[in-house]
């Protein structure tokens, strides 16, 4: 028989229908003669009543065969239930069993499902059709589908056009590292798979599309973290003859359409802005989190007359002050802080307490004359603790930013219930890479440097700054975007600055240059990632929580066993060879 109803939709006003019901047993219980069974499909759980005195032996033994995760159908009479259950939406309601057909059997699952079970992640990921049964998993998929709905809706209002860009594409080496796809027909050629659809969107700006977006799934050949996978999706988006404050007009909007669509909140327009130098001086990070203060306080000038040459002769001497929890911290805990901290470079971990209105702890002593204006300067009082990094400037600011957050969590003194929406701006177009030993685009070499530094692409590449523009939410960079070079002149000079010579700029990027003889116009855009909106709309803290089928740290996929070795036959097709790294 067709379903009448999903099981976790049936309410009061459903009593006195007879109904079919389709899903999996939660769980089977036996009480006085009687058998009552929690029936699940994915909008929810329904008891089912099957009463010895009102069905056959047959169906009777049937219902006493039953185990968890069997597959069922059943029909029956919706009735009121005699003990209301106000935990679940179904809990004034019970279906009194008259068919009962087992339309497959299951084996005992390696774990419950059930929300909250202990279970390890590979186990998880090994199982993951399991793992996706459970009810919050569910929920998960459900909010990403609204988030993606509702920013279709917006985007679509707004006259962009939905447009499909290639999953095999050219190798362009700057940035991440490309998953590279061998042909079989041109021997010896690799395809990649994009890292974005970075040039073939403004390859669509050049042919007059105007306004572009794609829900796009993006590779990235890197090492994973929580909000990390190597493939993911993200909302890609390009416009024409807009400058960088209506871009980010438009997002703010789709951003407060998902928000009210998906939680039913109001947020507050417009976002907040930051330059990129605020933020790192004020936060120690490019993708702040201000939901909470415990600003960086830059000290350099209080120190540098102090007899303690670790400060004195330091390049920047910064400082954080954790108020209140002093007494939280023993000399035990502030040497895990110390070890955590030279993780990010930072040479050690300098620590003062405040009490009784005065300094205590290992260089106390060398703060004596500067107390008072350092309390003042600090506002200190009893029981806070402060944290010293002595280092070069950006070394102080990543390992206090990264103190901020881990603090934080410790004290739980984050509000998770809001969501803080900013703009980080103004930033540099280029960053240096220790490993190439040179600059590198900060973004992509694409991007506009502003009028009033461009000069400097043939000087001090560190002035050089971007038009460029990332969304931040609650300490995660959600998304990024810019402003597009769209001259050919000023591309040839990027690419010089990122030391490419004319050949190899052509070879790489040739089709690029070609395209701007012909009229490309002004452009911008942005690209926000979707698995991490959603994982924060979610409440969840790593992105493989909203992604159907993820990999794991190793990128692996534990159920697939994907990557995989493949025949000899299909490598000998592509001319390939493969060589044993044990």
């Amino acid at each position: 028989m067709n379903r009448t109803i999903y099981a976790g939709r049936v309410r009061k006003e459903h009593i006195g229908q007879e109904i079919t019901l389709k899903g999996w047993v939660g769980k089977r219980r036996d009480l006085g003669g009687l058998i009552f069974i929690d029936l699940r499909d994915r909008e929810g759980v329904m008891q089912l009543v099957i009463n010895p005195n009102d069905v056959s032996t047959d169906l009777m033994a049937t219902a006493e065969s039953l185990r968890n995760e069997y597959v069922i159908e059943v029909s029956g009479l919706v009735a009121a239930r005699e003990q209301e259950n106000t935990k679940i939406p179904t809990g004034s309601v019970e279906l009194k069993v008259s068919k009962l057909l087992i339309l497959n059997t299951a084996k005992t699952t390696p774990f419950e499902i059930k929300d909250g079970v202990e279970v390890s992640d590979d186990n998880r990921l090994r199982y993951r059709y399991l793992d996706l049964r459970r009810p919050e998993m569910l929920e998960n998929f459900k909010l990403r589908a609204k988030v993606t709905h509702s920013i279709r809706n917006y985007l679509d209002n707004l006259e962009f056009i939905d447009v499909e860009t290639p999953m095999l594409t050219k190798s362009t080496p700057e940035g991440a590292r490309d998953y590279l796809v061998p042909s079989r027909v041109n021997l010896g050629h690799f395809y990649a798979l994009p890292q974005s659809p970075q040039i073939t969107k403004q390859l669509l700006m050049n042919a007059g599309f105007d306004r572009y977006y794609q829900i796009v799934k993006c590779f990235r050949d890197e090492d994973l973290r929580g909000d990390r996978q190597p493939e993911f999706t993200q909302v890609d988006l390009e416009t024409s003859f807009l400058n960088e404050q209506e871009i980010q007009d438009i997002v703010e909007g789709m951003i407060e359409k998902v928000m009210k669509d998906t939680k039913g909140l109001d947020v507050t327009l417009p976002f907040p802005r930051m330059t990129y130098d605020n933020a790192m001086n004020v936060y120690g990070s490019d993708k702040p989190d201000t939901r909470f203060e415990m600003h960086l306080q830059d000290l350099t000038s209080f120190v540098k007359n102090v007899d303690f040459k670790v400060f004195s002769e330091a390049q920047a001497v910064k400082a954080i002050v954790v108020k209140n929890h002093a007494s939280d911290y023993s000399r035990k805990d502030i040497d895990k802080l110390t070890e955590f901290a030279k993780q990010f470079g930072a040479k050690g971990l300098a620590w003062i307490k405040v009490s009784d209105g005065s300094f205590t702890g290992p260089i106390a002593k060398f703060l004596t004359e500067i107390e008072v204006n350092l309390t003042e300067a600090l506002q200190l009082t009893d029981n806070d603790l402060v944290l010293f990094v002595a280092d070069k400037l950006e070394v102080a600011n990543d390992t206090l930013g990264a103190l901020r957050l881990k603090i934080a969590k410790d004290i739980d003194i984050i509000d998770n219930t809001k969501f803080n929406f900013l703009w980080v701006v103004d930033w540099p177009m280029f960053e240096w890479s220790d490993e190439e030993n040179r600059y590198m685009s900060a973004h992509h070499p694409f991007t506009l440097p502003t009028k009033e530094s461009e000069n400097e692409l043939e000087g001090d590449l560190a002035k050089v700054r971007a038009v460029a523009y990332d969304i931040v939410l609650n300490g995660y960079e959600l998304g990024g975007g810019s402003l597009r070079i769209n001259q050919k002149e000023m591309q040839e000079r990027m690419f010089k600055a990122l030391g490419f010579s004319p050949e190899s700029a052509n070879e790489q990027f040739g089709f690029l240059l070609e395209a701007m003889d012909y009229g490309f116009p002004p452009h911008g855009g942005l690209a926000i990632g979707l698995d991490r909106f959603v994982m924060l709309l979610a409440g969840k803290d790593n992105i493989r929580e909203v992604i159907a089928f993820p990999k794991n740290n190793k990128a692996v996929d534990p159920m697939t066993q994907a990557p995989s070795i493949v025949s000899e036959k299909q490598l000998d097709e592509l001319a390939l060879k493969t060589e044993s790294h044990d």
